[in-house]
């Protein structure tokens, strides 16, 4: 009689890895980050709420022109981060035909030139009149982001349709960020190339510069990209993201729960959020 007990047992054990295994299987998703708080934030998010559902999430970091490639070649599955239609439409342009379009889960963004309050002018058409108040290394400079990126694109543009004297200076959204402190911390004049959502404006008081000849174009509204056929590959997980939508509040509130709990490991921050607002994160994945 053992050896019938022992077979049942046996096929039952088996039966309960199976199912276990597939139940925590659900499969790869790989998700193309660009390094702005606001990406990283929402990436990680993501990173967190489909590993509840099952499935082994993978964030590979680049600037946007790689990742928007990578997705169009299908190296990654997506991306959250593409401005519409000003900002990123001619990179957007460019793989469109390659790509799925999600949302928008982030209804209006903008971009532009900032200063801080105490720096008295409010136009981009002002900057030569004020150039020397914005000298770094001997030179008049706008302290840009990665080079890749549609808004350093736009300030190339600005700067030729403004005739402008200042350098535009190519970085990364941490170095333009440190620069912003440094000069905050003495009062100094700075301008930066800034965008919303971000957290800074809650950190900082400042404004945009006008832009009268529209050069960086009205409010965007930001999308997610996939690759060809990822909705019928990954049908549930395209349909969340569908229902999935952000605000100035609830992005901003992640964005700081993330720079509490130390941005060195944005899960911690994440998990805080999604703990305070699981009732939000229920609607989205139905």
């Amino acid at each position: 009689m053992r050896r019938p007990v022992l077979g049942r047992l046996m096929l039952v054990f088996a039966l309960s890895v199976s199912a276990s295994a597939h139940a925590a299987s659900n499969g790869t998703v790989v998700i193309g980050v660009n390094n702005w708080a606001e990406n990283i934030a929402v990436a990680n998010l993501w990173k967190a709420l489909l590993a509840e559902k099952g499935y082994d999430v993978t964030l590979q970091s680049g600037d946007k022109a790689i990742i928007y490639n990578g997705v169009a070649q299908g190296k990654l599955d997506l991306t959250f981060e593409v401005w519409l239609p000003s900002a990123d439409g001619p990179p957007y342009d460019a793989i469109k035909s390659r790509v799925e379009k999600i949302g928008p889960w982030f209804p209006r963004a903008q971009l532009g030139l900032a200063v801080p309050d105490y720096v008295a002018i409010d136009s981009i058409d002002q900057l030569n009149a004020h150039a020397a108040e914005f000298s770094h290394d001997g030179k008049p400079t706008i302290f840009g982001i990665e080079p890749g990126s549609g808004l350093m694109k736009l300030t190339g543009e600005a700067r030729t349709a403004y005739a402008l004297d200042a350098t535009v200076l190519p970085s990364s959204e941490a170095a333009m960020l440190l620069a912003l402190e440094r000069a905050q911390k003495r009062r100094q004049p700075i301008i930066v190339t800034l965008w919303n959502p971000h957290w800074v404006w809650a950190k900082y008081p400042m404004h945009y510069l006008k832009d009268p000849k529209q050069v960086y174009g009205q409010p965007d509204a930001i999308y997610a990209i996939t690759k060809a056929g990822f909705s019928h590959t990954r049908p549930d997980v395209a349909r969340w993201l569908g229902a999935w939508k952000m605000d100035d509040q609830t992005l901003g509130s992640l964005m700081n729960d993330i720079r509490a709990a130390g941005e060195s490991d944005p899960q911690k921050g994440v998990a805080r959020w999604i703990a305070s607002n699981r009732a939000r994160v229920g609607e989205w994945l139905r």
